[in-house]
C-alpha cells in the first residue's frame, strides 16, 4: 500500500467509528407487539387493547375474529381478515382484543402492525417472519382509498394473491376499513376512474377468507353500549342527554359511547 493511501484509511477508519453501530435483529418472541416501520421493527412491550368482554354491539364479529385468531394462535389454517364498514364501531379495537385474548396460552400470536407507507417493504417483513416458532396478526389499519393510498391497495392485492415465496400458513393479515364500496358493487354509473376504484376495491375484497361488516349503532344498541360502560361504576345516565351527545358527535357507534362515558366518569369525579 502506497504511503498515499494511508490518510484514506485513516479517514474511512474513523468514519466508522463515528458511525452509529448497526440495530440488533429483532427478537420476534419478545414482546406482544410490534410496529413495522418499512425497513425495521419497534418492538411494544404491552398490547393496548381491552378485554374481549368489553366489546358491546359486534358480537357476531366478536366470535368470528376470535375464533380466527384462535385458529392460527394454534397451528390451524386460518383466513385474512377484512373489517369494514362504520366508524368508531370496534374494527381496530376488535382486532387487538382478539390478538391479546390469543396470548392467554403463551404467547403464540402477534400483532404486527404496519406503518403508513411501508406496503413496499411487505416481502422484507414476511422473510424475517417466516422462520420464526409464533403466529402472527399483520395489521393495517383504515385503509385508504385516496389517490396516492390506492397504490398500496394495489399492492396489497398482489401480495395477498401470493408469488414465488408465498406467505407462511402461520403469517395472516387483518385490515380495516371504513369504505362500504370494498365489498359492495354500488352504483357504476359514475366516471370511469369511479368504478375503476371501486372494482380495485372488490378485487381485493375477493382475496380476504373472512370479511365482516360492521353498521352504525340503533338506539337500543347504543344505550346498551353505555350501560356497558357506566354501570360497573355506580353510574347512571340520562338517555335523551346520551343521545343528544351522539347527534353532536355525529354517530352512534361504541366509541362515542365510551365518549360519553368518560363525561359522565370525568363529572363524578373518577376514572373510567
Amino acid at each position: 500500500m502506497s504511503a498515499g493511501g494511508e490518510p484514506l484509511e485513516r479517514i474511512a477508519a474513523a468514519l466508522e467509528r463515528l458511525a452509529p453501530p448497526p440495530a440488533p435483529p429483532t427478537d420476534w418472541l419478545a414482546c406482544p407487539a410490534y410496529v413495522w416501520e418499512g425497513d425495521r421493527a419497534r418492538a411494544v412491550p404491552v398490547l393496548d387493547a381491552l378485554p374481549l368482554a368489553a366489546l358491546h354491539g359486534i358480537d357476531a364479529q366478536k366470535e368470528a375474529i376470535r375464533e380466527n385468531c384462535a385458529r392460527l394462535a394454534s397451528g390451524a389454517a386460518a383466513h385474512d381478515m377484512l373489517l369494514w364498514g362504520a366508524r368508531g364501531m370496534g374494527k381496530s379495537a376488535l382486532v387487538r382484543a382478539a390478538v391479546a385474548d390469543g396470548q392467554a396460552g403463551g404467547g403464540a400470536l402477534a400483532l404486527v402492525q404496519l406503518a403508513p407507507g411501508s406496503l413496499t417493504t411487505f416481502p422484507a417483513l414476511i422473510a424475517q417472519l417466516a422462520p420464526q416458532s409464533r403466529a402472527f396478526v399483520l395489521f393495517i389499519d383504515d385503509l385508504g382509498f385516496d389517490p396516492d393510498a390506492r397504490a398500496e391497495m394495489l399492492a396489497l392485492r398482489s401480495l395477498l394473491d401470493g408469488g414465488v415465496a408465498p406467505r407462511p400458513a402461520h403469517i395472516r393479515l387483518a385490515v380495516t376499513a371504513n369504505r362500504r364500496a370494498i365489498v359492495v358493487q354500488e352504483d357504476t354509473a359514475g366516471a370511469l376512474h369511479e368504478r375503476d376504484e371501486r372494482d380495485d376495491a372488490l378485487a381485493l375484497a375477493d382475496r380476504f377468507g373472512l370479511t365482516l361488516g360492521f353498521h352504525p349503532a340503533d338506539r337500543d344498541t347504543y344505550l346498551a353500549i353505555l350501560a356497558s360502560y357506566v354501570s360497573p361504576l355506580g353510574l347512571a345516565f340520562d338517555a335523551e342527554e346520551a343521545m343528544a351527545f351522539a347527534i353532536r358527535r355525529g354517530n352512534r357507534s361504541g366509541r362515542t359511547a365510551l365518549q360519553f362515558a368518560a363525561e359522565l366518569a370525568g363529572r363524578a369525579g373518577i376514572s373510567l
